[in-house]
């Protein structure tokens, strides 16, 4: 089975984009991965056996392309212009992209704070509604592997609540 590059476009833009930003983190390193990722599905002349298939593989695609973007030399050592010129430190936020009430800014936030090997687990699971099994066949972990990532991301979600809420 082989789709049309647009119609995939159109369809899982936002799946891919929110993949990659899981693992970069910044809003124009994910946009470049997910258009990589459709610039690579569009240059592969693999047939796949179903849409999920298709939908897995640019996801997975997607998550391996943004790991290697942040593991790259130009990625550790890039500075802002703005830090650059002013010399003034960086203030860290996360990208208002996916959050537009506060309490989902504050869960999208902790989210962002976990590891990557567990944000990724958490982003698949609850934003794009895949089960352990589908995560397990993406990621290459075992079943068991995948609960028990999501077992401890909650339980450090939930730590990183309890404290902000202490502290208010």
């Amino acid at each position: 089975m082989r789709l049309e590059t647009e119609d995939l476009f159109t369809e899982y833009w936002q799946s891919v984009y929110a993949a990659a930003y899981i693992v970069c983190r910044d809003r124009m390193d994910a946009e470049d991965v997910a258009q990589d990722t459709f610039v690579k599905y569009f240059m592969h002349n693999r047939q796949f056996e179903s849409k999920e298939h298709i939908k897995a593989w640019l996801l997975r695609t997607a998550i391996n392309r943004a790991r290697d973007l942040t593991r790259s030399f130009y990625r550790k050592n890039k500075v802002p212009l703005e830090e650059y010129m002013s010399g003034a430190e960086k203030t860290g936020s996360v990208d208002q992209h996916f959050c537009r009430i506060d309490e989902q800014q504050q869960l999208t936030s902790a989210v962002m704070t976990l590891p990557e090997k567990y944000r990724i687990v958490v982003h698949l699971f609850y934003y794009e509604d895949h089960s352990c099994s589908e995560i397990a066949g993406m990621l290459h972990l075992s079943e068991a592997n995948v609960r028990k990532r999501l077992c401890r991301a909650r339980d450090m979600l939930k730590a990183k609540m309890m404290e902000e809420w202490e502290d208010d």
